[in-house]
């Protein structure tokens, strides 16, 4: 009997332990089931870029000719188009739309797959850092939007390390190569070299620099197609040295992709003509080749004065612009720059990007595709836009001095732009105009 007893016991002690057994297997599993994620904007191995790349619908960047540096560890947020609506999460424009007044955190809704773009040497690395915290202080702390920057030399580690620490999103490190950044094989260089010599003596600015034509072509026709951009849909080109005046409340991605625009600007004035003496010639001669090219409803009023026989020379100041990379690499935009790069004006005049992606804009584009940001306070030496308005200015908390703010001067070519789309402009726009 006492026999029997102890054999019960036994079964009884080995149930206890095959079901503590059975729990602490079952909770494991548990555990490591809910504690495995998947990494989004976290440095850290290739394999960790690829997942995020592929849950964000985009390449690996690692993929493209580059050095990618991720900066914080934070989740992913969707991109406009995916499970939310946009419209749950309303831009806010003025003081009275819901969340104008949050400054604080991570902004939540979706992003656009955009980036910041700047083309910088390593000897920049101080005054693009200067750039950096502009944009991250007064809009990008709260989004964390990517950025890429391109060199025609390998990037340092002092630049890396530098950008990389401000940045709020991912930095990713492009070279470019010599076939973006060099003479193509149908400019004369003797020829090229005599016109550079000519502007030095005639004092004309970068009149004889080899790098500034360089990169004038280069943004004019290739930095939209460098590996690293074909990530994205639209880019914020960023220059070093730039300042941005008043707080933005506003996703500027999200408003260009949801109102359907294009192409944007702060600031417009007219070029040099002695940059560009038969620029227009090779715009009218591209117009009659391509006219399938030309916007019914386009901006030639904002080019010509008389219905483009020839060239007012205003345009748009490209150090500052908002786009879309679609509309960059579209057939029509690059037959424009084919054809005006045949024509050689980048070398043997002294073509700049900014008339030349203006142009293209304002014949290409229909006039509601354009955009004047207002609210973006900006200044790029020697210029300033200070937005237009003492209620808006207080509103957005804006430090620039309204005198100097450049739209309704003589030399700007903004009032023409407001005439051309028949807009009304802003109060007090008269006081500025001396």
């Amino acid at each position: 009997m006492a026999a029997g007893s102890a054999r019960y016991v036994r079964y009884i002690l080995i149930a206890f332990f095959v079901l503590a057994v059975f729990y602490f297997i079952s909770d494991s599993s548990n555990a490591i089931s809910q504690n495995i994620t998947i990494p989004h904007g976290n440095k850290g191995t290739d394999d960790h870029a690829h997942k995020d790349a592929v849950l964000n619908n985009q390449p690996n960047s690692h993929d493209a000719a580059g050095d990618t540096h991720n900066t914080k560890n934070k989740p992913a947020i969707p991109k406009v188009g995916a499970n939310i609506d946009p419209a749950e999460y309303p831009l806010a424009m003025t003081p009275n739309d819901p969340g104008f007044h949050d400054l604080s955190g991570i902004k939540g809704g979706p992003r656009v797959n955009a980036t910041f773009v700047t083309l910088a040497r390593n000897s920049d690395v101080w005054e693009i850092a200067k750039s950096i915290r502009q944009v991250e202080d007064r809009f990008n702390r709260r989004y964390n939007y990517d950025w890429v920057f391109l060199n025609d030399q390998p990037f340092d580690d002092t630049f890396k390390k530098v950008t990389t620490s401000l940045c709020s999103g991912k930095t990713h490190y492009g070279l470019i190569g010599e076939e973006h950044w060099g003479f193509p094989d149908f400019i004369d260089q003797e020829k090229a070299k005599k016109v550079r010599e000519d502007m030095k003596e005639r004092k004309i600015i970068y009149g004889d620099s080899v790098s500034y034509r360089h990169m004038c072509r280069f943004e004019s026709g290739f930095f939209f197609r460098q590996p690293l951009m074909m990530n994205y849909e639209y880019y914020w080109r960023v220059e070093p040295s730039v300042e941005l005046f008043c707080d933005i409340h506003y996703d500027p991605f999200r408003f260009m992709h949801e109102n359907g625009k294009k192409y944007s600007f702060v600031l417009s004035l007219y070029e040099y003509i002695e940059t560009i003496p038969t620029l227009w010639d090779s715009v009218t001669k591209f117009m009659k080749n391509h006219p399938e090219h030309i916007a019914e409803d386009n901006s030639m009023g904002f080019l010509s004065d008389d219905g483009g026989k020839t060239y007012n020379k205003c345009h748009f100041w490209s150090n500052f612009e908002i786009g879309s990379l679609s509309w960059l690499r579209s057939k029509a935009y690059i037959d424009y720059f084919e054809s005006l790069d045949r024509d050689g004006g980048f070398f043997y005049e002294r073509w700049g990007d900014a008339p030349v992606h203006s142009i293209a804009a304002a014949l290409m584009l229909p006039k509601d595709q354009i955009h004047f940001f207002n609210d973006i306070a900006y200044y790029h030496v020697p210029f300033t836009h200070c937005p237009t308005g003492e209620k808006l200015r207080t509103d957005l908390k804006c430090h620039c001095d309204p005198k100097n703010n450049f739209d309704w001067k003589g030399y700007s070519c903004t009032s023409r732009y407001f005439e051309v789309n028949g807009l009304e402009k802003p109060e007090g726009w008269q006081d500025q105009t001396d």
